[in-house]
């Protein structure tokens, strides 16, 4: 197929396209930017460099991508972003790329779908099959695991993390990490158990979803400090391999963990599915 690039694209001669990339009106694509078979690049979209976007990946009009970070710390050092396949990015978001602070790039993986205005901030690494509400924002330094949810307008702070299957609920605001296969919701987010409709959605059956409502019991509803619900995590569960990545996701948090269930001095803020 041949390439298709409108006439009033700017595109900087460094620039390395795939034979059959789309580019639409007066778009932007910068030096040192590398863009993969079968992506579609809407009008007015603008894609700086140092970036590198891979295959079948469909870039809306006036989206932002490969931008500097906005971050104090940075001086023009070279950073990258780095975006899979099979992604969408949506009307005026923006996808900055990294710091020398925070490791020099930002990752995208695959099939993941950023709605309009969401904003990936410089060294965030986002998996595989996410989904980013309209607005929803993403500080510096966060972690997305596969397959989690963010709703509209949600807000994560700086360097917290979004565990697997996680669901974020509308205008939640984030400021630890985010439990794997549950609901965080709220201004002052509270957990409002496991996301058992997405995790259905996403081929969980009962056999599989049981251990994983167990575990938030005993971690959320028990009374346990966190220390003691672990170790009894690992007597009664920890061969599960889903209750392994609990276990593995709560040892290694750097921030706390989003865990007060509602009436426990938060607030149920937010929307849920």
């Amino acid at each position: 197929m041949e390439s298709r690039i409108h006439p009033t694209a700017v595109i900087d001669p460094s620039a390395e396209l795939a034979s059959d990339v789309s580019v639409g009106p007066f778009a932007i694509i910068g030096a040192d930017v590398v863009v993969g078979s079968g992506t579609e690049i809407g009008a007015a979209a603008q894609i700086h460099g140092p970036t590198r976007i891979g295959e079948r990946n469909r870039i809306f009009g006036q989206a932002c991508v490969g931008f500097r970070p906005q971050d104090l710390k940075f001086h023009g050092e070279r950073s990258y972003l780095e975006i899979g396949d099979d992604n969408t990015i949506r009307e005026f978001a923006t996808l900055h790329r990294g710091t020398e602070l925070g490791g020099g790039v930002t990752r995208v993986g695959n099939g993941n779908l950023f709605m309009a205005y969401t904003h990936v901030a410089h060294d965030c690494i986002v998996g595989d099959r996410t989904i980013f509400g309209n607005a929803s924002t993403l500080a510096g330094h966060v972690e997305v695991a596969d397959d989690a949810i963010l709703s509209a307008f949600c807000a994560v702070h700086q360097f917290c993390r979004i565990g697997r299957h996680a669901y974020i609920g509308g205008y939640t605001v984030v400021t630890m990490d985010a439990l794997p296969y549950a609901k965080t919701v709220g201004l002052k987010a509270v957990c409002l158990g496991i996301n058992r409709i997405g995790l259905q959605r996403r081929g969980f059956d009962e056999d599989r979803l049981r251990p994983l409502e167990s575990a938030y019991r005993t971690l959320v509803r028990s009374g346990l400090n966190t220390a003691d619900a672990l170790a009894k995590l690992r007597d009664e569960q920890g061969e599960n391999e889903d209750i392994a990545y609990l276990i593995e996701f709560l040892e290694s948090t750097q921030r706390g963990i989003l865990k007060t269930p509602p009436g426990r001095g938060g607030s149920r803020g937010g929307a849920t599915d």
